[in-house]
């Protein structure tokens, strides 16, 4: 029997919220600043109708394909398995390339706070990754209640930086005006490659979307819940842009590798430094956290279907997590975090992320069944999204093209390799029936933002008795 439809559509968009909301805003923004200065916030503004878009065509592709799996399993409905197989591919290629980001910004973080050496920078590295891949090897639920304790310590920092900064605009206009004088610097001609940096902080919907057999009145709860979810993610991140870029000259963010930091400190002095460096390690740990969780039910939802390495499918005897895949993951994050740099790894992830996207707009068009006509604009949803990861794509630099191209082709052999071999049914029945959906989505929900809703929600309702 399945399960009851028992996610309101406040449910559904705390997820969404919390999906997407971690610590790209404490990355991101430096990025930008150097390559259109204070006009970040514009293409702030245009990535997260970009990404509202997209969410929309995995809201309705999971409306239609309601089981784990996410573009994997919509494009392998829509066409076939290959090129499910190559979507899954580059989207876990993507989430993959997001855990050495993190570890190089908890690096450049704690820098601000301890001075370390090159050999100790490493050690870091190496230590935070190790030590998140066992906490999600041995831990997932009470790594789970860990990150709800601590949401405040992570969020707090950024609340007071927009409520402090907002109060300096009130009060000396002149500093923003100042500061955002001239907007645009450098012309247009970085602004396409600043809007794929930006664009990756908006990420982490297609990890939020749900099963729709899960939500009450699906056809209307999803997209309101995808849009509003986008509009208090876009509203939170354009506020925290707005206040950075007003108080700190963008020539200075630019020299930063922890803009956040610069802004806590012209705003409170050496303590404004210390509470920002201090919400960045919380926030980065924690993000990282659920992003090397979720790329690896990616991995371990392809190997259940036969289509990578058997080894990926097997779980911890005791602790019930795919720990082999954790663990390779953990190595190649490590390396790549000693190899490559913070712009280079986000302009990657996401032309891999832009290709898996573009295939399930594609898959949409394929699934979409017109007598569902509360879906609305299912037809235009899935033309605008193809143009928008089109454009991602052609915006991003030669090199990530080129490397792009052999990485996709690249597992094209991994298909071939694995393809004729069945898959492990007895797992890829329990790993897809909708309760163990709904338990692993209970289990490990991000809280961030999206726990500073609820707990708004619960104050307002006791009020209102």
């Amino acid at each position: 029997m399945g399960l009851q439809r028992g996610l309101s559509q406040f449910d559904l968009t705390n997820i969404i919220v919390g999906a997407i909301v971690g610590a790209d805003i404490y990355i991101a923004s430096a990025l930008t600043a150097g390559l259109v200065g204070p006009f970040s916030i514009v293409l702030w503004a245009v990535a997260g109708l970009f990404a509202a878009t997209i969410a929309m065509v995995f809201a309705y592709c999971s409306y239609y394909v309601p089981r784990v799996g996410g573009p994997f399993a919509y494009v392998s409905e829509a066409f076939d398995d290959f090129y499910g197989f190559l979507t899954g591919w580059s989207m876990w290629i993507a989430e993959l390339l997001a855990l050495p980001v993190f570890a190089i910004a908890f690096t450049n973080y704690l820098q601000a706070l301890v001075p370390l050496t090159t050999a100790a920078e490493i050690a870091v590295r190496a230590l935070f990754v190790a030590s998140l891949t066992l906490v999600n090897i041995v831990g997932v639920r009470a790594a789970g209640r860990l990150n709800d304790l601590l949401t405040l310590i992570k969020l707090a920092p950024l609340l007071l930086l927009i409520v402090a900064g907002l109060g300096i605009f009130l009060i000396r206009p002149e500093v923003f005006i100042g500061n955002y004088t001239p907007l645009l610097p450098f012309g247009l001609d970085n602004a396409s490659h600043a809007l794929v940096l930006v664009f990756w902080a908006y990420a982490g919907f297609e990890l939020g979307t749900l099963p729709a057999g899960e939500v009450e009145n699906p056809q209307k709860a999803i997209p309101r819940a995808i849009t509003t979810g986008m509009l208090i993610v876009a509203a939170f991140y354009l506020l925290t842009n707005f206040v950075l870029f007003g108080l700190v000259n963008w020539t200075l963010l630019d020299r930063s590798a922890v803009p956040l930091v610069v802004a806590g400190t012209a705003l409170f002095g050496s303590a404004g430094a210390i509470i920002m460096t201090v919400g960045a390690l919380f926030s980065v740990s924690g993000s990282n956290e659920s992003g090397m969780l979720g790329s690896a039910r990616l991995a371990y939802a392809m190997a259940i279907d036969g289509l990578f390495p058997r080894a990926f499918a097997r779980l911890h005897p005791r602790f019930n997590t795919p720990h082999v895949v954790l663990i390779a993951q953990g190595v190649i994050a490590f390396i790549l975090s000693n190899i490559g740099n913070l712009s280079n790894l986000i302009s990657f992830a996401v032309l891999t992320l832009a290709f898996s996207f573009l295939l399930t707009c594609f898959a949409l068009i394929v699934l979409r069944d017109d007598n569902a006509g509360d879906l609305r604009g299912q037809h235009i949803l899935p033309l605008a999204g193809i143009g928008v990861c089109l454009f991602l794509l052609f915006s991003t630099t030669m090199l990530d093209k080129v490397a792009g191209v052999l990485v996709i082709l690249a597992g094209i052999p991994v298909y071939l390799f694995y393809s004729p071999k069945q898959d492990i049914r007895h797992l890829k029945a329990l790993f897809l029936s909708e309760e163990a959906v709904l338990r692993r989505r209970l289990e490990a929900k991000e809280t961030y933002l999206a726990n500073l809703l609820d707990i708004i929600r619960t104050v307002s309702r006791k009020i209102g008795r």
